[in-house]
């Protein structure tokens, strides 16, 4: 290709990445999957400044609510029927750690004969990252749980789970998207790809929303000494009170907490300047505070109940994509099994021919018709087809196991782990439909399907929901409250109450009906009927002088936001190259199947004349030999470049997220572990039954001249 030409193609393709790799606004509401994407049209986001023009947007997952159903996290046990209920502990299930009944179902004569289908079945029933990954659905569901009662977030992974072994891939591996819960260096507040997301959360305080009741009990006797029995009539003042208060609290989503105290108490003394002994007391008030400024309103309050249902979002999406990259692992992994057990299967054919020429080079030494020479050349072929043959079939041994980990949870079964895996699929050549579609057709496909777009949009939601906390957070806190009260106390005349003294200065006690005695529900009727009333109104005003703290984390807020916009539009210029890579590296492997297909077919019809012509004396050991080793270069190349077709094929299904519709896996029964429908993978055939080597003939060749 010329220069120019060379830089044509370049400014068409940075020409199309700057017209439709563009970001998807966070406060644009996501349209269903059926409802097609929006023209390009220019937007504002929450900050009041233009956006970037609008891209295809991100079609949500399906929701994958009550994947247990029989433990729903996101409800609270009820106080109906057993109010000891929310006070108990909830027993999750315990986590099946056993194979599924499908895999011993595949065991025929000690071997596992193993379909593509079967093999992503089995890894979406057995694979332990799936499982991993299915449990954070219902983690996430706990934090909408926690939110409802007017605590923070404690939050949930989203990224990738990839402890399976094998299958590794070129293909996008960052899980979560922005704000996604892994970590990388550079600083406490770092998240994934190099964003901050220190104040994600952030913001004023939430009203805690759960009721909550106090009380307290206590008796108490004290015996006091007095410094003077003026006051008291005694140099030992002698109480006991019992005192028994309670209390209810309760915020609400406006920003308003509630407040009811119910105090009582009951004290017997020894004074003789109190009237009551015992004296029973009660007083009560009811207070509601109302933000007005900072903490104001539904929306604030009950923003961490939309956060944790965008995380549980999240969780699903992140969820598909686990999905979508085991999945996409799983077929390398038996694809690379394939590669193997075909790879053994040409080495030990190449080992017969090789063993089989120096059997007839060594009789054709004890007649006398070839050279010694020859015959330690074919011997140093066969030791160099022997290595090769067991450096193979410990490469199948090593991808069987590796195939055994991907699809089962317990190995240690001996009549499992022993059995070989026979893959009973091979890919086919048939073109695709991806490879036939224009180019922007497969992009703006995988803008919508992808899970990364659509976690890094949820998450701006939540950037979004932060600034404006944030926002709200830069007012002055003003509280306005109102409460209303009573009080009233009785009891029994002090049987030591003095009315005077006498001439001695000995105390006088009062006669019976001195004080009108009165029982508790005299004191309590008082209390609540107005007699003592407690009542008044108020306003708590605090403002911050300089306001530092709260300038700098609204600041930060948006600093952070904008780093989630350029990371969106990142991920829209690393989609679009990867799918035009994508579709790429289809045409070439599909041109290097066909070109290996016909040098293996060479190589073998050039053995096969070689052959021949040695057994007419018209070659020799060597030249037979080099054909061998030609023909075991071509069988290697075309198995390899076989792999590659089927590798990228499967990575461009990832690229496009298209792999789950595209095998018919519904996702419902993928969050459940429990597969009913088994997947039908296109584009497959099966396997080839190889050629027999060809042997040579024994006859002695004539005396080369």
């Amino acid at each position: 290709m010329r220069v120019k030409d060379m830089q044509a193609a370049v400014s068409t393709v940075l020409l199309l990445m700057s017209v439709s790799t563009q970001p998807v606004m966070a406060q644009q509401t996501a349209p269903s999957p059926t409802t097609p994407a929006p023209a390009q049209q220019t937007v504002t986001d929450t900050t009041g400044t233009p956006g970037l023009p609008q891209a295809p947007a991100p079609k949500l997952t399906e929701p994958l609510y009550l994947r247990n159903t029989k433990v729903d996290y996101t409800q609270p046990k009820s106080h109906l029927w057993n109010p000891l209920a929310p006070y108990t502990t909830t027993t999750v299930p315990q986590e099946r750690l056993g194979n599924t009944a499908r895999l011993d179902q595949l065991l025929r004569d000690g071997k596992i004969y193993l379909s593509l289908s079967d093999a992503v079945t089995l890894a979406l029933e057995n694979n332990y990252d799936i499982e991993i990954a299915r449990i954070n659905l219902d983690i996430a569901d706990t934090d909408i749980l926690r939110t409802r009662g007017g605590s923070t977030l404690r939050g949930v992974s989203t990224g990738l789970v990839a402890n399976t072994l094998g299958g590794t891939t070129s293909t996008i591996t960052g899980g979560g998207g922005p704000g996604g819960t892994s970590t990388s260096s550079g600083g406490s507040g770092a998240g994934a790809s190099g964003l901050v997301l220190s104040t994600n959360g952030g913001g004023p305080a939430v009203e805690q929303l759960d009721p909550v009741l106090t009380g307290n009990i206590q008796y108490d006797a004290s015996n006091t000494q007095q410094t003077t029995t003026f006051i008291t009539g005694t140099d030992t003042l002698k109480q006991n009170t019992g005192t028994y208060n309670f209390g209810y609290q309760q915020g609400f989503l406006t920003g308003t907490l509630f407040n009811f105290t119910f105090n009582n108490s009951r004290t017997t003394t020894n004074s003789i300047r109190s009237n009551y002994s015992p004296q029973v007391n009660s007083y009560f008030q009811a207070k509601a505070t109302q933000h007005l400024l900072q903490g104001f309103g539904p929306w604030l309050n009950g923003r961490y109940i939309l956060q944790a249902k965008n995380d549980r979002r999240i969780t699903d999406s992140a969820f598909r994509q686990q999905l979508l990259y085991t999945v996409t692992q799983v077929e390398n992994i038996y694809w690379g099994l394939v590669s193997a057990y075909e790879d053994e299967q040409a080495k030990e054919r190449a080992l017969t021919q090789s063993t089989q020429l120096t059997s007839d080079n060594r009789k054709q030494l004890e007649i006398g018709t070839l050279a010694p020479l020859d015959v330690v050349n074919s011997d140093s072929q066969v030791a160099a087809d022997k290595q090769a043959l067991v450096a193979s079939q410990t490469n199948l041994e090593y991808q069987q196991l590796l195939m055994k980990q991907a699809i089962a949870r317990n190995l240690n079964d001996p009549q499992l782990s022993a059995a070989p895996v026979i893959p009973t699929d091979r890919v086919g050549l048939d073109r695709l439909p991806e490879e036939d579609t224009p180019i922007e057709d497969l992009v703006r496909q995988a803008y919508a399907n992808n899970p990364q777009i659509e976690q890094a949009t949820l998450n701006m939601k939540n950037n979004e929901i932060t600034i404006k906390a944030f926002k709200n957070g830069l007012l002055p806190t003003v509280d306005a409250y109102a409460y209303y009260g009573g009080s009233a106390l009785g009891g029994a005349q002090n049987p030591a109450l003095a009315c005077g003294t006498d001439t001695n200065g000995n105390p006088i006690t009062c006669p019976p009906g001195t004080v009108k005695n009165t029982g508790y529900s005299d004191a309590l009727s008082n209390a609540f009927n107005n007699t003592y009333p407690d009542k008044g109104v108020g306003v708590n005003i605090t403002i911050p002088l300089r306001n530092r703290v709260a300038q700098a984390d609204q600041a930060r807020s948006q600093m952070e936001y904008r780093q989630s916009q350029m990371r969106l539009q990142q991920l829209y210029t690393q989609i679009r190259i990867q799918v035009i890579n994508g579709q790429y590296a289809l045409t070439n492997d599909r041109a290097q199947v066909q070109a290996a297909q016909a040098a293996r077919d060479f190589a073998a019809q050039s053995l096969d004349a070689e052959q021949k012509k040695y057994k007419l004396g018209a070659s020799t050991t060597a030249l037979v030999l080099q054909q061998q080793r030609n023909l075991a270069t071509a069988d290697n190349n075309l198995i390899s470049s076989t792999a590659a077709y089927a590798r990228d094929r499967v990575a461009l299904g990832q690229l496009l997220s298209n792999l789950l519709d595209k095998y018919g896996i519904n996702i419902q029964d993928a969050a459940t572990g429990n597969i009913t429908q088994p997947p039908v993978v296109p584009g497959l055939t099966a396997p080839k039954q190889p050629e027999a080597p060809k042997p040579i003939s024994t006859t002695p060749a004539p005396p080369q001249q």
